[in-house]
Formats: C-alpha cells, sequence, structure tokens
C-alpha cells in the first residue's frame, strides 16, 4: 500500500499523511502551515504585511528556509508592526544585517522599511491594508475549474497577480513582482490552491465563503 500511495503521490501531487489525511505533497515538510494557515483568508493588516515581506524575502529563496526563520524575523521586525518599521533609520539597517537569525540581504532588508512607509500610505488611501489587496480576489469565473498538479506546474501568476504588482510598484513598493503577488495571494486566501482532493481544500472553502469582505 506504502508503494502504491507514493507513486499515486507523484501523480497527483498529493501524499497520505501518518494519520490516514490526503494533503498536498509539500505538506509533509511544513505541516503546521500547509493545515492551518495557507489559503486561509487574511484580513488582519499587521499580519498581511508580515506575509507581504516575508513573500519578498522567498523571492528567489527557498521558502521552507524563509518559513523556519519566521519567528526571528518577527522578531527584528519588531513583530512587522509597519509603523514602527516605517521608522527604521540606517542603526536598525545595520543591526538587521548583523542578525545571523535572519536573511541577510541588505536590498530586501531596505525593501521591507520602504514598503512599511508605503503601507501606512496606502492604509490612508484605502482605509486599511486588507481592504486594498482584496480587491484582487478574482472572480469564480476567472478560477480553474480544478486545481491540480498540472496547474501547479504550469502557473505561478495570474492576471490579478500581475495587475496588483503594477500597482504596488506605482506607489512605491519594491519585490513585488508578479510571482511574489500570486504567491502572497496564495498565503493571504484571495485564493485556493490546495490540490483537489486535499483535505484542507473544502476547509480554506468554507472560510473563504463565510468570510465579510474588508471594504
Amino acid at each position: 500500500m506504502a508503494t502504491s500511495d507514493n507513486v499515486h503521490s507523484e501523480l497527483d501531487g498529493l501524499i497520505t499523511t501518518p494519520d490516514g489525511r490526503r494533503c498536498c505533497a509539500w505538506q509533509a515538510a511544513m505541516p503546521d502551515y500547509h493545515d492551518n494557515e495557507w489559503g486561509r483568508p487574511v484580513v488582519s493588516d499587521r499580519l498581511l504585511f508580515e506575509k507581504v515581506c516575508l513573500e519578498s524575502f522567498h523571492s528567489g529563496m527557498s521558502w521552507q528556509m524563509i518559513y523556519h526563520k519566521r519567528e526571528n524575523f518577527r522578531r527584528a521586525f519588531d513583530g512587522f508592526d509597519f509603523s514602527r518599521v516605517a521608522q527604521y533609520d540606517e542603526q536598525d539597517v545595520t543591526r538587521l544585517m548583523a542578525d545571523k537569525s535572519i536573511v541577510r540581504n541588505r536590498a530586501k532588508i531596505l525593501s521591507a522599511i520602504n514598503n512599511a512607509r508605503c503601507a501606512e500610505k496606502l492604509v490612508t488611501e484605502a482605509g486599511s491594508l486588507a481592504a486594498w489587496f482584496w480587491q484582487f480576489e478574482p472572480t469564480a469565473a476567472d478560477r480553474p475549474q480544478r486545481i491540480d498538479l498540472h496547474y501547479w506546474q504550469t502557473q505561478n501568476t495570474s492576471p490579478e497577480a500581475i495587475a496588483m504588482s503594477k500597482a504596488l510598484k506605482k506607489r512605491g513598493w519594491t519585490w513585488v513582482g508578479p510571482v511574489t503577488t500570486y504567491s502572497l495571494m496564495q498565503a493571504l486566501g484571495l485564493v485556493n490552491d490546495h490540490l483537489e482532493g486535499c483535505c484542507c481544500r473544502a476547509a480554506c472553502e468554507a472560510e473563504r465563503a463565510a468570510l465579510h469582505r474588508p471594504r
């Protein structure tokens, strides 16, 4: 049975967990994130800004590595309170560059500070970060009928993610290319990209259906 399940996983992108559930194959590397966070709707501005920053740091790097450093990032960036990060100066940049527990990429650190300042302006413009980001949620008609392994392997952005990227860049945000913004949409629950057959797909859909969209 184990051999059959493994072969099946290669074909449909799913695995069977030790407790007998069918999940996206990457669940094995980050079970809590897969089961309880990814694809679940996010409307907290602080958490939303955190996800923007981490997705930016993720660019060109392993998400698993960024995820396992997340608590270190939270400590280093004052819990991703963007009103505090917006006040960072060169001393803070020096402090962050000396912190071996995070990713010490100066361009990405400067981007996080820049984006915090942009986030403050965006709140003034739209009322909240959540209200602005959720306007890019695609309609059901714009989504594929099935999220299968072929979709995962061939799609890394979308028209909505491209539009979000352009709108953010127009407002001065950095490290927010269309691949990064699509990954952000997945993390924020603007789209539910758990594979068909994954045990978490229906739960994410239920949370999305019950969500009062921020306006």
